[in-house]
């Protein structure tokens, strides 16, 4: 029951983080300028009637120029707080579930799956500070770093349940491992630094309404972030080619998934950078680049042992 569930919530947190995106790539972040309610309410107006007169009076100073209610970004922005919620449930579900099945035989997969609900909790706390703070763009990248952190707590939780132990009877699993874990640093960097060009884009959007103008205003990081991109794309393909008759099982699925997920990545990356940062495909960007950092998590788990 345990796998199942957790599995089930990973799938759960990366949705999570894909709405995030659209709440942020459609600027609704401050569509419920309170918290934990939404404009006073546990459920939010559907029209400007159900508000007070004077609520620009009362919201206005947190609307981050909202002269009027948008009924959409409200409402995006709280189905976004629901999410939250339901995938809070379902990391309290993991937990209970890793308690009762592995009680008395691996206390380790409860201690992860603890502390995905520990981060989880502190999640939902940081996010009323991101509302608080009127979205201060820190800690919107302290509130992805976080989700991240969760998934790669469910998956170690995940990985310690199916009980996989050494298999490489030389160092070409170690080699292996390595190549991912640059992989991996690359990836991470890449996210960083799209999240620094992602504030350079909101700080560009509130002065020029023209999108196919964004890029062209951008600094030297974006061009940075091209070339990382580039190189991260033609080392996953050489790590693919010399890895792909080696790797068995699991492993061969998630290098195989790994590989796609880049080549997603990277033309996603190429349709903002050439379309003019469509709105809808950012909250894509960012998660596929989240999906890349948890694949590359787990097959450095995995290579080199065995079930």
């Amino acid at each position: 029951m345990y796998k199942k569930w957790a599995f089930v919530t990973i799938g759960a947190v990366f949705f999570l983080i894909l709405v995030g995106g659209i709440v942020r790539a459609t600027g609704s972040g401050m569509g419920c300028p309170d918290w934990p309610k939404c404009f006073g309410s546990w459920i939010p107006p559907t029209h400007v009637d159900q508000l007070p007169v004077n609520y620009e009076e009362i919201f206005g100073a947190k609307l981050k120029g909202e002269v009027e209610f948008n009924v959409f970004k409200t409402w995006t922005e709280y189905v976004n707080r629901l999410v939250g919620v339901l995938i809070g449930f379902l990391i309290f579900g993991t937990f209970i579930a890793a308690s009762i099945e592995y009680r008395s035989t691996n206390r380790k997969v409860i201690a992860y799956s603890l502390l995905a609900f520990v981060l989880v909790a502190l999640e939902g706390w940081l996010g009323s500070k991101v509302v608080s703070s009127e979205l201060h763009v820190g800690l919107i990248t302290l509130h992805m770093l976080l989700a991240i952190a969760v998934v790669f707590s469910l998956i170690y939780s995940l990985y310690l349940a199916f009980e996989y132990k050494d298999s490489s009877t030389d160092n070409s699993g170690a080699s292996k491992k390595f190549l991912v874990w640059i992989l991996m640093i690359l990836s991470f960097g890449q996210l960083i630094m799209g999240t620094q060009i992602r504030e350079s884009i909101d700080e560009i959007a509130r002065e020029v309404l023209d999108r196919n103008e964004w890029i062209g205003l951008l600094n030297g990081s974006y061009y940075v972030h091209i070339g990382l991109g580039i190189l991260l794309l033609l080392a996953s393909i050489w790590f693919y080619r010399g890895s792909r008759n080696e790797f068995k099982g699991l492993s061969r699925v998630l290098l195989n998934t790994l590989l796609a997920l880049i080549l997603f990545e990277f033309s996603s990356g190429l349709v903002l950078g050439v379309f003019g940062v469509p709105a809808w495909i950012q909250p894509i960007h960012l998660t596929l680049a989240t999906m890349i950092l948890g694949i590359e998590f787990g097959l450095v788990l995995i290579i080199g042992k065995e079930r």
